[in-house]
C-alpha cells in the first residue's frame, strides 16, 4: 500500500457564524463547532485512505477563545498519523474578523477515525510520511497519545508502552 503525505489529506472548510449557531452570549455553541470539526476531519481521513470512515473518538478539544456571531471560521484538518485501520486527525480552527481581515487561531482538536469496508469491518489504511517540523511533531506525539488511550481502555499494559516510557526514562 502506498505511503502518503499529510498534505494529501488536507481538508479546509470555511463557515460563518450565524444567529442560529450561537448561544445566549452571542458565541458559537461548542456543539456546532464539534459538528463542523467532525465533518472536516472525516473528509481528511477519507481523502487519506480512499474509504468510508467512522469517528472512533474525539481525543481532545481545546476551546481556547470564544468565536463570536458573524465571524468567519476556517477549519483545517490533516491526518497526523495512520495506524493499521485508524487515523489520527488534527483540526486547527482559525477565526477571521471580516472588517479587519485579522486571523487568529482559537481552537484545535484531535479526532480518531477508522476506515471500514462495506460491512462496517475495519480495513487497512496507508501509512503516512510526515514532512514539515509540525507534521513530524504531531506524528511522533500520535503514538504516545495512542498508547495512553490504549492503556486507559485496558487494551495495553503500561509496561508495553515503549514510547510513553521513553518520556520518563533517561537514555
Amino acid at each position: 500500500m502506498k505511503v502518503k503525505k499529510p498534505s494529501d489529506s488536507v481538508c479546509i472548510n470555511t463557515e460563518i457564524v450565524l444567529p442560529n449557531d450561537t448561544n445566549t452570549l452571542g458565541n458559537l455553541m461548542g456543539g456546532r463547532l464539534l459538528h463542523w470539526m467532525d465533518i472536516c476531519a472525516a473528509v481528511s481521513a477519507q481523502r487519506h485512505c480512499g474509504r468510508v470512515v467512522v469517528t472512533a473518538s474525539v481525543n481532545n478539544v481545546s476551546f481556547n477563545q470564544a468565536i463570536r456571531l458573524a465571524e468567519v471560521v476556517t477549519l483545517q484538518a490533516k491526518v497526523s498519523r495512520a495506524f493499521s485501520s485508524s487515523m489520527e486527525v488534527f483540526i486547527d480552527v482559525w477565526v477571521e474578523d471580516c472588517a479587519t481581515g485579522a486571523k487568529r487561531k482559537c481552537n484545535e482538536a484531535i479526532y480518531t477515525f477508522v476506515a471500514v469496508d462495506q460491512l462496517g469491518n475495519p480495513i487497512h489504511v496507508p501509512s503516512i510520511e510526515p514532512e514539515s517540523d509540525e507534521e513530524i511533531r504531531r506524528y511522533d506525539g500520535a503514538l504516545r497519545r495512542r498508547q495512553l488511550s490504549l492503556i486507559l481502555a485496558g487494551k495495553m499494559k503500561p509496561s508495553e508502552a515503549t514510547e510513553l516510557k521513553a518520556l520518563f526514562t533517561a537514555s
